[in-house]
């Protein structure tokens, strides 16, 4: 058996693991699945999977190499058609269907040897389903590849198939399952071909601004680079173009040159108009961070075509806050600032897995967990409903959106409203077993170590009991931090003056006013004393006031919070029988026998359920 390749530039990583698999006889059938729609930079050119396979991998070693679709039927790739298209032409004019031809294929296999069959959109031509439910002509096209991949006179005949699809899902999985047939993952681009690529585009950036910019670009592929640097093809603005109009709209600014220069560089694709939508004529760039200006650009257009190429299932998360915008809280604050230094230190032993936040609604989850990622310095993306009405559609969105996050670490994956999205397995019955698939791949792929520091799943519920107990595991979601309503005066006055100053508010009220006040706010959440903030903050604009103690008392005489106290106790209850740590709880909690723990809960169940 010939070695698939003698290539002299170094290959991707995915291509050598396919050869060594191949050398070694593990198989000649292969699925390359994944990122198979990008470009690949190999020796200075630029390839889809396809040219690359057909100038790189097999050019050398293959005597012919032919494509195998629904579309076009058979034909020949590398020229080298003369034995090819005898096997394969029909003499009496009419054209043959597929099966004949695959039939043809293999005699001139035999014959000839040295073959490389590539099927692009393999899914179309071996789709995954019950047999029992496929068509003929799919069954027999399904037993042509499963033949050829353990016929020993095709395998050592040196003959190698390559079947591509985006979702491996979406293959015949009896051909998968086949001990013969290899899967190969091709990657998103990693921070080593992210600076080539960029050095390859780009040309005119430093080496240390390719450096900078290749690690704000991780989830990009090689083709999404390719369409905002300034050497890619396209009918817009040239770079030249891009840099006059920049120029003229920096008219003035001292460091105009050397801006325009850059920003040019990572504008392409861009009209006129969404370029004058990026550029600060009246900003001079900071000495301490110069490239702040072309980060933001880069950020902006990585957010967009993200959330393109993720359909709508992920959204990027950025918070404006960080801890210390949060009122009350300290032990949480305390863990979760911990857990920041750990992470900006890249300790991966002691980085949680994942991130569990539990209890009452408007406790304050959402924002705390949001100033966490600000602190931390963690990109966030929440996790939005990926199930789709069409078979195959779910399992194919998850696996796109995980691909992408995993490419894009060190990240955080936000699940709110988790026991919704992932409780009791994943949603109603009766969908072919889509949701427990579904739950199933999203756990394996939280548990797996390699994410550890690197993704960090963090979901939100108010009821922890609803969601799968395997989800809640040490090794998936390690740390279960309970929230829960302030507990005393003090708390409940940090979080009214946390509120007003997050939007600007200046109270006037003296510290013993504003905790004479809060005395009388018992049981308020955190969402509802931001309420009460805000209709004081509407009281004193309207009467012309100060923002001082007496309108803040009129506003809490005015004000009416929910009352479901049957249903709050319950769920804190959840919260303390959740938690991962005694420290965290309050201390009318903290000493609490788990028994005790558990008979209040079943109590306070009975009477929040009985409605």
């Amino acid at each position: 058996m010939s070695t698939p390749t003698t290539t002299r530039h170094p290959l991707p990583a995915w291509a050598e693991t396919l050869r060594q698999k191949y050398l070694a006889g593990e198989a000649s059938t292969f699925v390359l699945y994944r990122n198979v729609f990008d470009n690949f930079l190999v020796g200075g050119k630029l390839h889809n999977l396809q040219s690359f396979l057909v100038e790189e991998l097999f050019r050398d070693t293959k005597k012919s190499v032919v494509e195998v679709s629904l579309e076009r039927g058979i034909r020949s790739l590398n020229g080298k058609t003369s034995a090819a298209q005898l096997a394969l032409a029909e003499q009496s004019g009419e054209a043959p269907d597929l099966l004949t031809q695959l039939h043809r294929l293999e005699a001139q296999m035999r014959s000839e040897q040295s073959t490389a069959v590539i099927v692009p959109y393999a899914d179309a031509l071996l789709p995954a389903g019950d047999p029992s439910f496929m068509a003929q002509t799919d069954r027999q096209t399904y037993l042509v590849f499963h033949r050829w991949s353990l016929d020993a006179s095709l395998t050592q005949g040196d003959n190698i198939t390559m079947l591509i699809t985006e979702s491996l899902g979406a293959i015949n999985p009896g051909l998968l399952s086949n001990p013969k047939v290899a899967a190969i993952e091709i990657s998103m681009p990693d921070l080593a071909m992210r600076q080539k690529v960029m050095a390859f585009f780009a040309p005119k950036l430093s080496e240390q601004q390719v450096t900078l910019f290749s690690e704000r670009t991780g989830g990009l592929r090689t083709v999404q680079l390719a369409s905002i640097l300034a050497s890619s093809q396209g009918h817009g603005l040239s770079e030249m173009e891009r840099r006059s109009l920049i120029l003229q709209l920096l008219q003035g600014t001292p460091d105009a040159e050397q801006r325009a220069s850059t920003l040019a560089t990572i504008t392409a694709g861009m009209t006129p108009a969404e370029i004058g939508k990026l550029i600060e004529p009246g900003k001079t760039l900071p000495a301490s961070d110069p490239n702040a200006e072309v980060l933001k650009v880069i950020h902006a257009r990585k957010r967009e075509m993200i959330e393109k190429e993720c359909a709508g299932l992920i959204e990027f998360i950025e918070p404006k806050h960080g801890l210390a915008s949060v009122g009350g809280h300290e032990n949480i604050k305390a863990e979760l600032l911990a857990i920041a230094k750990n992470l900006k230190e890249g300790n991966t032993t002691l980085t949680p897995m994942g991130l569990l936040a539990v209890g009452p609604m408007g406790s304050g989850k959402t924002f705390v967990i949001k100033a966490f990622l600000k602190e931390a310095g963690l990109s966030g993306v929440a996790l939005k409903n990926f199930r789709s009405k069409w078979v195959g559609s779910t399992e194919a969105n998850l696996e796109r959106v995980l691909a992408t996050v995993k490419a894009m670490g060190p990240i955080a994956v936000i699940i709110d409203e988790g026991d919704r999205s992932f409780g009791n397995g994943g949603g109603e019955g009766g969908d072919d077993g889509t949701s427990s698939r579904v739950i199933a791949r999203l756990k394996e792929f939280m548990a797996e170590t390699e994410n550890r520091g690197q993704v960090l799943f963090v979901m939100m519920t108010n009821r922890p009991d609803k969601l799968d107990t395997d989800i809640k595991r040490p090794g998936r979601l390690d740390r279960k931090i309970p929230f829960f309503y302030c507990e005393t005066a003090l708390e409940r006055s940090q979080v009214l003056r946390a509120v007003l100053s997050r939007y600007g508010e200046n109270c006037v009220a003296s510290t013993e006013e504003l905790l004479t006040l809060c005395e009388t706010l018992s049981g308020y959440s955190n969402a509802d004393l931001e309420a009460l903030a805000l209709l004081a903050v509407e009281s004193a604009r309207n009467l012309a006031l100060p923002l001082d103690a007496a309108v803040l008392s009129a506003a809490a005489l005015d004000f009416m919070p929910p009352q479901e106290r049957d249903m709050i106790e319950f769920m804190e209850l959840l919260a303390v029988s959740e938690t991962s740590r005694r420290t965290l709880l309050p201390k009318r909690f903290r000493d609490m026998a788990t028994a005790d723990i558990q008979s209040h809960l079943l109590a306070a169940r009975k009477r929040a359920l009985a409605r």
